[in-house]
């Protein structure tokens, strides 16, 4: 008999309290609590990790090698488990040469109507794939663009190599690369680049023959010798963006052109490929159209031969249009789209499928959506759980709230104070819960009764970047401005692309991670971990040094990590907690030192709350732990990893280090992504003491609380892609409830009624 729950006893992964629950199977259970009470761990680090855990050990051992390694769960039982399929706001990302339609499938249901519809004949589907050679443009190996090297910007021919004429931080005088060229033999490297002869010439930039003897660790080696074009090709040109670190992408923009290949005309395909078409279009003229024109010309293809193939591709098509991204092309680049695009892109591959019996996990997924849209991603939802499977949702947003069969809050607050389940049944009892959430799910927000008054304006003047009809538009300042419209009506092009190039000046707080070093933690990245690790030296009359876990103080064992990472090849990575230290990082000697009755170890394990009291003598340490609070971020420890963060969360730490700042103009992208409906009024009071010391707040965002709370909005629509682009309404939230043909505006009346307008 099949179990009819997941069953799980004991858990106690990251904050979880020995916590034990039954989740009913093929139900739609709704996970919510303030950020930090859990719900990740339990969804997350447990279920859905154990999940794939085992999953992967039914796999031969030369197949787990290549699989994704997860660790095994900190629970005393955890049973009843379905196969996972996870569904996260992770981006994509990938190499120029993945798409929207490559990511899909969708465009490898194209390339086989064009290879069995299209005339004149060329091939196979492959022939239609602009990463085969068979179908690429050649002369840009696919990738529809040429990169070239532009020797006027990283050449200054009125100095010589020693002067540092090489204008690439790679190739700096003294460093590595510089050498093989000043130790070549081949250059005076006094003789400035300007009286090169065309023999010095042709050496420099295409290479010579002979290698050239560099030092190395003690010793010497010869380097083959190498040009500057053929070396900046292989090491920059040739790899993608995503292969590089955003410093060396930075350095090589500077020196480097980037134009449509002449050949394919950015097409990606060769000329034989081209030549192809169905109804007058080719492949590449299909996958330039929106989702919804796509449609449309794919309904046109009337062929008998490719009836079950045109279907198939009209319900996966279907499928885009339902999850609001009818605006996208299939050769989108996926390395463009957002976290939200990102994570409804990926529930494409599932909603065609016929499985049953599985365990659909997602990560907040309205996230990047407009209130408009989210009742079709509540739909598929349904569709998911109606053929038999099990659909587990961490989600802050009401109306997703609404659909749940089960609601499993945690909480009651956040870090250690979090960890419990404090409500589990039906929605109807979450609203009479003595919870956080339940206290949310009653209350509802009014429009607020008085409006800043602007000191002044920023114009945004005739933009027609992408989908933007010449917009121009004034942005008041020393008020809060919130940009809204659907997803792909513009708004990050208004703000991020032109508003940015036109006023450069303006601090963009974004949800880009913070770093990728798990060595960094809030005490490191706000600055004030110098000012404690001062604070026990002259407690301790000793040197600072020793309390950083990167420098002298740190256990030798685990090079100050806490834990040992074993790798055991195709089984899971073994992380163990260092037994010479316990975890904690440092020496014995360090460890003995106390700042209040406290160790270093001890004071890092400290939430921004508990910190913030710790520190009450020290002005500045506690003001910047306060801004963290004030951000909804007082349950982060200050030693947690800074890697470890949502990017909500990383949005949010970096909102939190700009309070103070005076006379700026701030751009915030969704900052309520990840929040709880509880801390958007901290996140809202943080905001509003920005603007009221004379700052000026740009925000992107979806949130109709946020929206009710602004002082002037800036409606973009009326859809998306092609068919937004243009101001649909400005000015403020009351005057928003009487706009004709916002969707801002109607789903912002049914938000006032309680309940979402027909």
């Amino acid at each position: 008999m099949q179990p009819k729950y997941i069953t799980i006893l004991g858990a106690r992964e990251n904050n979880l309290k020995n916590l034990s629950v039954e989740v009913p199977k093929h139900e739609i259970t709704v996970f919510t609590g303030v950020s930090g009470s859990g719900k990740s761990s339990l969804v997350f680090d447990t279920i859905a990790a154990e999940s794939q855990r085992q999953l992967n050990e039914t796999f031969t051992a030369f197949v787990r090698n290549r699989l994704p390694k997860y660790g095994q769960p900190d629970a005393d039982t955890i049973e009843g488990l379905s196969t996972a399929i996870i569904i996260n706001q992770k981006r994509i990302g990938g190499n120029s040469r993945s798409t929207v339609g490559t990511i899909t499938d969708l465009y490898a249901l194209l390339r086989l109507l064009f290879s069995r519809a299209g005339e004149p004949y060329v091939g196979y589907s492959n022939s239609f794939s602009f990463n085969d050679p068979a179908g690429m443009c050649m002369d840009c190996e696919g990738l529809g663009r040429r990169v070239q090297l532009d020797l006027d910007k990283l050449l200054d021919k009125s100095r010589s190599l020693n002067e540092g004429a090489i204008d690439h931080p790679a190739f700096a005088v003294g460093g590595w690369f510089w050498k093989l060229y000043a130790n070549s033999g081949l250059f005076d490297n006094d003789k400035k680049l300007g009286d090169y002869t065309k023999k010095e010439w042709e050496a420099l930039l295409y290479g010579a023959e002979g290698s050239v003897p560099l030092e190395w660790q003690g010793g010497q080696i010869n380097s083959k010798y190498e040009g500057l074009v053929p070396k900046f090709d292989r090491l920059y040109i040739r790899k993608s963006p995503e292969e590089m670190s955003a410093k060396n992408r930075t350095a090589l923009e500077r020196v480097v052109s980037v134009s449509a290949c002449r050949t394919c005309n950015g097409l990606r395909l060769n000329k034989e490929v081209l030549a192809c078409q169905i109804n007058g279009r080719n492949i590449a003229e299909f996958s330039a159209l929106e989702i919804g024109d796509l449609m449309q010309a794919v309904r046109e293809v009337t062929s008998t031969r490719v009836t079950t193939l045109r279907d198939n591709l009209l319900e996966r098509l279907g499928h885009m249009v339902d999850l609001g991204l009818d605006y996208l092309t299939l050769s989108r680049e996926t390395s463009t789209l957002s976290g939200g695009e990102s994570q409804r892109i990926k529930m494409i591959r599932h909603l065609n499928s016929s499985l049953v019996e599985v365990a659909y996990i997602f990560d907040e997924p309205t996230i990047g959506l407009h209130p408009h849209d989210v009742y079709k991603l509540t739909s598929l939802m349904r569709q998911l759980r109606d053929k038999g499977n099990t659909v587990l949702v961490v989600e802050h947003d009401r109306d997703v709230i609404e659909i749940a069969d089960h609601v499993i809050d945690l909480g009651p607050k956040a870090g250690r104070h979090g960890g419990e389940i404090v409500y589990q049944g039906d929605i109807e009892g979450l609203y009479r819960a003595d919870t956080l959430t339940g206290a949310c799910m009653r209350k509802l927000l009014p429009i607020k009764e008085e409006f800043r008054q602007p000191t002044g304006h920023l114009t945004v003047a005739d933009a027609s970047m992408h989908n933007l009809k010449n917009v121009t538009v004034d942005i008041p300042t020393g008020v809060l401005t919130v940009v809204t419209g659907v997803a792909g009506s513009g708004k990050s092009t208004l703000i991020h692309k032109v508003f940015r190039e036109q006023h450069p000046s303006a601090v963009i707080i974004d949800q880009s991670a913070v770093t990728t070093n798990r060595r960094s933690n809030p005490a490191t990245y706000t600055g004030f971990m110098d000012e404690i690790r001062r604070l026990f030296a002259r407690a301790n009359k000793v040197s600072a040094s020793l309390f950083s876990f990167n420098s002298s103080g740190a256990c030798p064992a685990c090079q100050g990590e806490g834990v040992i990472y074993t790798d055991l090849a195709f089984m899971d990575p073994m992380i163990t907690l260092c037994e010479v230290c316990s975890g904690k990082r440092f020496t014995e000697e360090v460890l003995s030192y106390k700042l209040r009755g406290r160790d270093i170890s001890e004071v890092l394990a400290l939430s921004a709350t508990e910190a913030a009291d710790f520190f009450a003598r020290e002005p500045k340490i506690a003001e910047t732990l306060r801004s963290i609070v004030d951000v909804g971020l007082g349950y982060l420890q200050l030693g947690q990893p800074l890697n470890t963060l949502s990017g909500g969360e990383c949005q949010r730490i970096k909102l939190a280090t700009e309070l103070g700042k005076k006379g700026t103009v701030y751009v915030m992208d969704e900052p309520t992504t990840g929040l709880h409906m509880s801390d958007i009024d901290s996140l809202m009071a943080v905001i509003n003491h920005l603007v009221d010391t004379g700052n000026s707040v740009i925000v992107i965002e979806h949130n109709l609380d946020v929206v009710k709370n602004a002082d002037w909005v800036i409606d973009l629509g009326p859809r998306g892609g092609s068919s937004g682009g243009q101001i649909m309404f400005e000015g403020t939230p009351r005057a928003l409830l009487d706009a004709e043909n916002s969707l801002t505006a109607e789903c912002l009346r049914a938000s006032l009624n309680g309940g979402r307008e027909s």
